[in-house]
């Protein structure tokens, strides 16, 4: 199967109805993403089948559940004016697919590793997202209080998550952990006045492992 048949059947399984134009950039990131990682090792997948897979619907399946998980993140905000955080984006993942699937989501890619900080600054170019904005520096020295969504595939620990971007978080705002599987014991062991909102189960597909949204938010 050709990749792009992989990315429109996969697409088409979680529900999403993107453009020709939208799935042929996705793929342009795949293989930007292939071409550096033969020098720069940004991530352990070589495979473009594998990417699409693990990389690009991985990252999208947190879309369908935006309508519940995100509803009323603060009165009066319109979903195209929603202002993400990706916390430890690595190679841009989930957000760089995330931005080129909703142009309308303002982006920013937190990560401290100036190699693929590069990578970012190289695909925001390259893919015309000027909707991307990349941030070279530990997530500590980013200001508080600035974003609506906070999103990471990055954290193994939700306690962790809380206490290194929770300040991130507007008023109104909301931590996305994306995780393998979730645990009741991180939840009660949450900082003081976070609560876990939401933990959604995510189908990702041709890829048979669990995966969860997990959504927090300030009492």
């Amino acid at each position: 199967m050709s990749l792009a048949n992989q990315l429109r059947d996969g697409l088409a399984l979680l529900g999403l109805d993107l453009s020709a134009a939208i799935q042929s950039r996705l793929l342009d990131f795949v293989a930007l993403l292939r071409k550096w990682n033969r020098t720069y090792n940004l991530t352990a997948i070589r495979d473009e089948g594998e990417m699409v897979t693990q990389h690009l619907l991985d990252s999208l399946s947190v879309l369908p559940a935006l309508p519940q998980s995100c509803a009323g993140i603060s009165p009066g905000t319109a979903t195209a004016d929603w202002r993400w955080a990706d916390v430890g984006s690595g190679a841009g993942l989930p957000g760089i697919p995330l931005a080129i699937a909703r142009p309308d989501l303002a982006m920013t890619l937190i990560e401290a590793v100036d190699k693929k900080s590069a990578f970012q600054r190289q695909a925001k170019i390259e893919l015309g997202l000027s909707n991307v904005t990349v941030f070279n520096g530990r997530v500590e020295a980013m200001p508080g209080g600035r974003f609506d969504v906070v999103i990471s595939r990055a954290f193994a620990d939700l306690t962790d998550f809380v206490r290194v971007a929770g300040h991130l978080a507007a008023p109104y705002g909301r931590l996305y952990a994306m995780k393998g599987l979730a645990s009741k014991d991180e939840a009660r062991c949450l900082p003081s006045g976070w609560v876990m909102l939401d933990c959604a189960r995510l189908s990702v597909p041709g890829l048979d492992a669990q995966r969860h949204l997990i959504v927090l938010e300030r009492l």
